[in-house]
């Protein structure tokens, strides 16, 4: 009404005015549309967002449930991976990574012994020490490992075939599957190496029955490692 006696006075006709009206009447209603479609894209969205929190969550799981698969066939382990990743994280977040970066390393350190699924039962549980054979069959679940997850685009998968790979590397050079030294060996292997050995080191395995925290050899691996992390 106002727009018509705006543009046409007072005398505007009485179809213009009804004109007017439908105007007003169709822009109210056109607001609660915009209103309508607001809170529909705003629903829409955060139930996106719940099933992408969803999707994260059973990934994770996911993750673990194949670390502790691969750990499971080493009966000797027992809780392991849960201990390497809860170091990891603490390790990790010591060194300067974020809290989201840690915290993926905690869900993708699980992994790093996903390769045992391939390696048979008569060696991945040989009491004693391994002949030069069994050795080189052993060495080899870094890689398969890391062939097993290097084909997935997702960041934690991605990580986890980086742990695998080269959590066996050393800072001199003579670990596998590459041996790559120093720096040359990602973050995320330095730091699991040393989570795991740490584990390794209060663990009784069936390969390793001397007391705990009294091994020389993996004492010197793990403070080599600590020192140049």
């Amino acid at each position: 009404k106002f727009w018509c006696h705006e543009h046409f006075g007072e005398q505007a006709r009485p179809d213009i005015l009804a004109f007017g009206k439908k105007m007003q009447v169709c822009g109210i209603l056109a607001g609660k549309k915009v209103d309508e479609i607001e809170t529909k894209i705003e629903d829409g969205l955060t139930e996106i967002t719940n099933l992408n929190h969803e999707i994260e969550n059973t990934q994770k799981e996911v993750v673990f449930t194949m670390g502790a698969i691969g750990e499971s066939r080493s009966k000797e382990t027992g809780n392991h991976v849960k201990r390497v990743a809860e170091y990891s994280k603490l390790l990790a977040l010591y060194y300067g990574l974020d809290e989201k970066e840690a915290e993926l390393l905690k869900q993708a350190s699980p992994m790093h012994d996903i390769g045992k699924v391939a390696i048979p039962d008569a060696i991945l549980n040989k009491p004693g020490r391994f002949d030069e054979n069994e050795r080189e069959i052993m060495n080899t679940h870094a890689a398969l490992g890391y062939e097993m997850l290097k084909h997935s685009n997702r960041p934690l998968l991605k990580m986890a075939a980086i742990v695998a790979n080269e959590h066996h590397e050393k800072w001199d050079g003579t670990g596998y599957p590459r041996k790559i030294k120093e720096k040359e060996i990602h973050i995320y292997g330095r730091i699991t190496a040393i989570a795991d050995v740490f584990d390794a080191l209060g663990s009784e395995r069936c390969w390793l029955i001397t007391a705990p925290l009294q091994r020389p050899k993996f004492s010197c691996s793990i403070i080599a490692y600590s020192f140049e992390i």
